[in-house]
């Protein structure tokens, strides 16, 4: 009997534990093809490794056949196959489990005691909106999508630096980036006294103008040499501009600001202990926050000792030779191909009717976000000059499509039934999901309802990390909702979910399947398999980007 949230990973580590101790035997199908017969298989080559002959003792099958625990999904067969030991769920009761508490599948559960304060450091949002790099953008990008994933674990984060230039404060708009601003500068008298100090009076005759004084680091490294500190690096150069950055970040960690959501605003001298300071950077910028990440540590014996490193990797635009686009001109370019996409789609000069200037920037941003998210971060990206094309499933624009799709379908029902065409959604508990029968039903809810949360916390981990740098997945988001989508659209062209509404003539009982038509307005009766249909997909939009 299953108790709590279902989580796959709870079942795998039973159906594991149920074979006894060794390496993990069973994995998870995602495939359809797979999944019309089994949910969970141990392939026979690893059963012959843990079992003489690979024969499974009786006692492993009952087991494996009564399996409960916390989160662990209720089993309803397990049978030997020629590809291994097949195992099948109880799937009207894992839809009537998974379906009746809907928001613990979409929304991680926060943590029961605080964990640690997260200083997330963007150094490119100190630069001009107008010559902001691609390679930048993709590190903004990054951290904004860092942030949120933390924060919907319940984790701390304080982003820095605030922005101070409207311009940038715009373009971040644009893009639908939250991000803190500010009016006026940290002190930097606190450190620039460190600074002094730490020359002991003396100063170099053949310091470049606006240089304080330059101080070694080479003790530092040599001590920090096997977190992963680039081993060239040798002094830094101090400037104001280099002290006003320190400044922001030791205010940040010292003197939580409001901004730092969740937790307690503005507490002074919270301690560094159970804080930890996440640079994302550019490749260009990652040797220079190195040593400002030394030289903060030298400066002040008060400055986190867990600093990680997020470097993001080279970004290139194929077919454009000599100088590289800003991310303000790419960003005009995505649009502009959005707008000449939709008008080829729909017809017409879209881009002059009001009425789509908020889909457009939409739709502009989502194609961006996941051109810039959808490679691993620390890889190089090369993008695509190309028009864009509403035809192909690798976009954001697909999303965005499929989205639109269930927020069509939602608008269509909640009109209907306020004008008594549908009848109102009953409970869930009162359906029938052994009515659901199609393979689209099952795919939907077991390969992304069920395991999102459990890929939410594999994009990024803050335990345990050794060295420098900290290893983030955004791509594992991108390519989840790109299969969420294909498998909605799948689903969606071939199984019609409202069905027709009660004055045109459909039964509440009836639960035939309706020819397709192509219009969600006008296909087969209106059902309570229907109804199921209906609950499975209002989960969905929770998962857009």
């Amino acid at each position: 009997m299953a108790t709590g949230r279902l989580g796959v990973g709870e079942t795998l580590e039973a159906l594991n534990a149920a074979v006894g101790p060794g390496s993990p035997v069973w994995f998870k199908e995602t495939h359809a093809r797979h999944l019309r017969v089994r949910d969970f298989l141990a392939p026979r080559s690893a059963l012959q490794a843990r079992f003489r002959d690979g024969q499974v003792p009786e006692c492993v099958f009952r087991a494996v056949s009564c399996l409960q625990g916390p989160g662990v999904a209720p089993v309803l067969r397990c049978a030997p196959t020629p590809a291994g030991l097949s195992l099948q769920l109880q799937r009207p009761a894992v839809f009537e489990l998974v379906l009746g508490a809907l928001a613990s599948y979409a929304t991680p559960a926060k943590p029961a005691s605080p964990g640690p304060r997260v200083v997330l450091h963007c150094p490119a949002l100190r630069c001009n909106s107008g010559t902001l790099r691609l390679s930048q953008l993709r590190a903004v990008l990054v951290a904004d999508h860092l942030v949120r994933v933390l924060r919907a674990h319940g984790v701390r984060v304080c982003s820095v630096p605030p922005v101070r230039d409207p311009h940038m404060s715009t373009f971040l708009q644009k893009l639908r980036v939250e991000w803190p601003t500010a009016s006026k500068s940290t002190s930097t008298e606190t450190l620039r006294t460190c600074v002094l100090a730490n020359l002991n009076g003396s100063k170099e005759a053949t310091l470049p103008p606006g240089v304080l004084g330059r101080l070694c680091l080479k003790e530092l490294v040599e001590q920090r040499r096997a977190a992963g500190y680039d081993p060239s690096i040798d002094h830094c150069l101090v400037t104001e501009d280099v002290l006003s950055v320190l400044s922001e970040l030791q205010e940040a960690v010292r003197h939580w600001p409001e901004g730092g959501h969740p937790g307690p605003a503005g507490r002074p001298d919270a301690g560094v202990d159970d804080c930890v300071v996440i640079h994302v950077v550019s490749c260009e910028e990652a040797f220079q926050q190195q040593k400002l990440d030394l030289l903060w540590q030298k400066l002040d014996d008060r400055a986190p000792h867990k600093q990680k490193h997020l470097v993001c990797g080279p970004v290139k635009m194929a077919g454009v030779p000599g100088t590289q686009l800003t991310a303000p001109q790419y960003y005009r370019l995505r649009h502009a191909q959005v707008c000449e996409a939709s008008a080829l789609k729909h017809g017409g000069d879209l881009a002059q009717d009001p009425a789509w200037t908020e889909t457009f920037d939409i739709l502009s941003v989502a194609t961006i976000k996941f051109e810039m998210l959808s490679t691993a971060p620390q890889s190089q990206l090369l993008l695509a000059h190309s028009t864009i094309s509403t035809k192909g499933t690798k976009s954001g624009t697909f999303v965005m499509y499929n989205c639109a799709r269930l927020a069509t379908l939602f608008e269509g029902y909640k009109h209907g039934m306020e004008q008594g065409l549908y009848p109102t959604f009953p409970l869930v508990s009162s359906l029938d999901f052994s009515l659901l029968h199609d393979e689209g039903e099952w795919l939907l809810l077991f390969n992304s309802v069920l395991p999102f949360l459990d890929l939410l916390s594999q994009t990024v981990s803050l335990a345990g990390t050794p060295g420098l740098h900290i290893p983030v997945r955004t791509e594992m988001v991108c390519k989840f909702l790109v299969q969420l989508s294909m498998d909605f659209s799948s689903y969606y062209n071939r199984v019609h979910i409202l069905g027709v509404s009660i004055q045109q003539g459909g039964s509440a009982g009836n639960v035939g399947k309706a020819e397709h038509t192509g219009n969600e307005d006008a296909p087969g009766c209106f059902s309570f398999r229907n109804l199921g249909h209906t609950s499975l997909v209002r989960c969905l939009l929770a998962y857009s980007f």
